[in-house]
């Protein structure tokens, strides 16, 4: 007579567990909490339960099988943060190795162990800190703009999100990256960032001492060379418009902006110092609309100019070319796309508007045309474009700027066909005359 298995003790259907359906087996055990709970393997445990989840964890289920080895891993999306990083690895046939977050001190270690691969990082702050520091250990890093890997992230923003798009991002063949800069073309380009910051500051201050005393009736003429009348005002002891406790306050604010003043212009020495021992610093000296900040700045900013493979393509890169929306063939062209550098791209619109306000602007046949069709504004836009072109080829050559007007016409005897072509050019010219008088 076959025996009833609600008979059979706790123990013998524990070990039928794995040749058992699994949610008949575990109602039957629910059905006999009375008996107590015993297992040879797990001893101790009397008169105790445990849930599924852990009798199929602890009794013997099929283990999960072991994941692909990070020996494996070629490619490798790096998200930075401040104090946990994502990193999403990759091998060969595309299969996801690892995808983990590290703390600060577990990022070095953690690529030291792996071996050389291809690793991508968004150019943000930090990376190229950290892309000096993971090539040291035998890595291919490459830094990708920002705005380039915000458009592989699929569906929400999040870490992991982004770690996968930064991976998906480098494995593009046509991709574009970002020079990684050594820790004296960071410091070139820092000097540049803190001076901004400065003048930002002290465009502040007169802003601020400009609109209080505009309250009392003191006003002055645009321009920050306007502004000693202001402080004549407030230094002249007849003076009793403002009354003492914002006097004082303005006075403070006196003594923060000559304070700002001083610091501008050491700063600014050491950009020139830094400037006159730069050989590309020198050569875009030459340029017109070129200062020794600007040229400065250009040379420490732009540390790889053959990454653009033109000129025109450098101008688009600092946002100096129109926007285009356009769709079904027809483009529509708006305003200048303003991306890229802003800081290379004020200073470019900056030289361009002196030369404007030059002499050269009335020698230029190219620019009397165009300031008699356009704004100023719009034709110091497309001046800027034109000198970061210009700067762009002077970078490639490595050679001083040379006008139209300095180039010789004249022919040279060493080239094949030069004088022929000149003999030919005369012979041209008397006939040009006739028919241009005729």
């Amino acid at each position: 007579m076959p025996q009833d298995p609600n008979d059979e003790p706790a123990s013998v259907l524990l070990e039928r567990l794995r040749g058992s359906n699994r949610q008949t087996t575990t109602r039957r055990l629910r059905a006999r909490t009375k008996e107590p709970f015993s297992h040879p393997s797990l001893p101790g445990l009397m008169g105790w339960m445990a849930p599924e989840r852990h009798l199929c964890a602890k009794l013997g289920m099929q283990l999960q099988q072991r994941g692909p080895s990070m020996a494996q891993v070629t490619t490798i999306g790096l998200d930075l943060a401040k104090r946990v990083f994502q990193v999403h690895g990759v091998d060969a046939t595309g299969t996801v190795v690892v995808r983990r977050s590290l703390r600060r001190r577990q990022v070095l270690a953690f690529f030291a162990k792996l071996p050389s691969c291809l690793v991508g990082i968004e150019a943000c702050a930090t990376a190229h800190c950290w892309a000096r520091e993971i090539t040291k250990l035998g890595h291919d890093v490459r830094l990708i703009p920002p705005a380039y890997a915000k458009a592989y992230v699929r569906r929400n923003k999040n870490d992991p999100a982004d770690a996968a798009a930064i991976w998906e991002a480098v494995s593009r063949p046509s991709m574009r990256f970002v020079a990684i800069k050594t820790e004296a073309q960071q410091a070139a380009a820092g000097i540049h960032k803190v001076r901004a910051m400065l003048v930002k500051q002290r465009t502040m201050l007169i802003n601020t001492l400009r609109g209080l005393m505009a309250e009392f009736g003191i006003v002055v003429a645009d321009g920050r060379q306007h502004v000693e009348e202001l402080i004549a005002v407030l230094t002249d002891p007849a003076e009793a418009r403002i009354a003492a406790p914002l006097h004082d306050g303005l006075m403070a604010i006196v003594d923060s902006l000559r304070s700002l003043e001083q610091r501008i212009e050491r700063i600014e020495k050491q950009i020139l110092g830094w400037g006159r021992s730069n050989p590309t610093c020198r050569h875009l000296t030459t340029i017109p609309g070129y200062g020794p900040i600007l040229s400065s700045a250009m040379a420490a900013m732009v540390v790889e100019p053959t990454a653009f493979a033109s000129a025109r393509h450098f101008a688009a890169s600092l946002g100096l070319v129109p926007r285009q929306d356009g769709t079904g063939g027809k483009v529509k062209l708006g305003p200048i796309s303003k991306r890229g550098n802003g800081y290379l791209r004020r200073l470019l619109v900056n030289g361009a508007m002196s030369v404007l306000c030059s002499k050269r602007a009335k020698e230029d046949p190219w620019l009397m045309k165009l300031l008699a069709s356009k704004p100023r504004k719009v034709a110091a836009c497309a001046l800027a474009n034109k000198l970061a072109r210009i700067g762009w080829g002077v970078m490639m050559r490595q050679e001083d700027f040379r006008s139209r007007r300095m180039i010789s016409r004249t022919p040279d005897p060493s080239q094949p066909d030069a004088v022929l072509t000149a003999l030919k050019t005369a012979s041209r010219a008397p006939l040009a005359v006739t028919c241009g008088q005729s």
